[in-house]
């Protein structure tokens, strides 16, 4: 199988992915993932997506990051600082808190 496009997407998005192959033609590996992001996305693809453009442009988060956050939907400032730790950057207070805004819609 041949990689032609590699593309950061988040939980929901794969859910709606593999929606689309529908559970009666998925192999094992795709219906245990299918499941896992049935059971684990917090929010529909299209609101992550909106989601994710506003967090890499207003928030100055990388797609890795903005796909991190959006799969765990961290409710406080202490657990995005959970996430924001493992980055290897500042991330200050402000933006801790317009990332807080976005996720609460």
């Amino acid at each position: 199988m041949e990689i032609i496009k590699k593309h950061i997407i988040t939980l929901p998005e794969v859910k709606e992915y593999l929606e689309k192959v529908g559970e009666d033609k998925m192999d094992q590996i795709q219906y245990w993932t299918y499941d896992y992001a049935k059971e684990f996305s917090k929010v529909d693809a299209k609101k992550a997506r909106e989601m994710m453009n506003r967090l890499v442009e207003e928030c100055e988060l990388s797609e890795e990051e903005a796909a991190e956050i959006i799969n765990v939907m961290p409710s406080s400032i202490e657990e995005l600082r959970a996430f924001t730790f493992g980055w290897k950057r500042l991330v200050l207070t402000d933006t801790l808190t317009k990332i807080l805004e976005i996720l609460k819609g």
